[in-house]
């Protein structure tokens, strides 16, 4: 089985670029390869023009931060950061220097004579990102860097990151499963799913714009609805027929003639659904099976026929209750069920 296959792909110098996608997709295997711990079993892999396939890790000028930090427990602060210059045998004058200038850049000045476990999880990301920071790389790579924080500290940190990428302008290769990392933090975001790159793009060119089924269902949260249907022409008008409803969609007739009669999939985004309590005009009936309330907000759970589906509004509504759907299909997407590409 391969991890990654035919990948593909130009990261932009001084770019931010995350590798997003499912456990087990390929996203570290790209991000070792990068670092020359592990070696493609074929292409090339290029640092501006120059291949670097053969250049050990030491020779690539990459930093890596792992999910774990790998902290050297023994060592103090000063000497974690300082570790990478200490092996090459770096002055210790120009040790002492550049150390007291990344502490004070990241902030943590005052624990350098302490030993990573006498400091908080938020330090020790500090210091990860501070012995990456002392080598002056080209190329900063992260492995899940944030995935042992609490949800409160990951939301600081997320901000720092993005700060501190802002004002140094290193190429960062972040590889993340958590997709409000990728969309919160990055230029450009690389999805892939079993090893296959599935779209390269902007946060909202990949939430507003997804090349397919996977992406579509894989962005958001709550995730888009997807209900199968077939495409039909009926008295010159063009519908999709979705068994428990049909969506008249002849306002894109000129863009879905060639496909009538295909099985597609019919994507749409819960904060694209509204409730009623009476019938109005196209809508569709259905019944509540249960709310979240968020505070401003509530996801709503509901069924037409046997479909599931979830709504984002503005209230929350009785289980039970039957209210009437309308969808704003100036927002739909549209897939071929058998390709899984985007058709509008």
């Amino acid at each position: 089985m391969k991890a990654v296959e035919n990948l593909n792909l130009t990261i932009k110098d001084g770019e931010f670029l995350a590798f997003l996608g499912p456990s087990g997709c390929g996203k570290t295997t790209i991000l070792r390869c990068i670092a020359g711990l592990e070696n493609p079993t074929s292409g090339q892999i290029y640092f501006d023009d120059k291949v670097v396939n053969d250049l050990p890790p030491r020779e690539r000028n990459v930093a890596m931060v792992f999910q774990s930090y790998a902290l050297y427990p023994h060592m103090t602060v000063r000497d974690n950061i300082a570790f990478p210059l200490i092996v090459r045998k770096i002055p210790k004058d120009e040790i002492d220097r550049r150390v007291k200038e990344v502490a004070e850049f990241l902030h943590i000045e005052k624990t350098l004579d302490r030993k990573p476990s006498e400091i908080s999880g938020g330090e020790r990301q500090r210091v990860a990102l501070g012995r990456a920071l002392i080598r002056k790389p080209t190329v900063f790579l992260m492995d899940e860097p944030l995935s042992n924080l609490d949800a409160k500290l990951r939301i600081y940190m997320r901000a720092e990151l993005k700060a501190l990428h802002r004002e140094l302008g290193i190429t960062t290769i972040y590889v993340t499963h958590d997709q409000v990392e990728a969309m919160t933090m990055s230029d450009r975001i690389a999805l892939l799913n079993e090893g296959i790159l599935q779209q390269v793009a902007t946060p909202d060119e990949l939430y507003y714009r997804p090349a397919n089924v996977f992406t579509g269902s894989f962005i958001g949260s709550p995730p888009m609805n997807m209900m199968e249907g077939r495409l039909i022409e009926k008295d010159n008008r063009v519908y999709v027929d979705a068994v428990h409803f049909s969506l008249d969609l002849t306002e894109f007739k000129n863009l879905l003639t060639s496909h009538v009669g295909s099985e597609v999939i019919l994507g749409v985004r819960p904060e694209d659904i509204s409730l009623y309590e009476t019938a109005e005009e196209q809508c569709i009936k259905a019944k509540v099976y249960v709310a979240e309330p968020l505070g401003g907000k509530a996801i709503v759970s509901l069924y037409i026929g046997d479909i599931l589906f979830k709504a984002e509004t503005a209230e929350t509504w009785k289980p039970e209750a039957t209210v009437w759907v309308s969808i704003n299909k100036k927002k739909i997407h549209l897939f071929d069920k058998k390709t899984g590409t985007l058709i509008i």
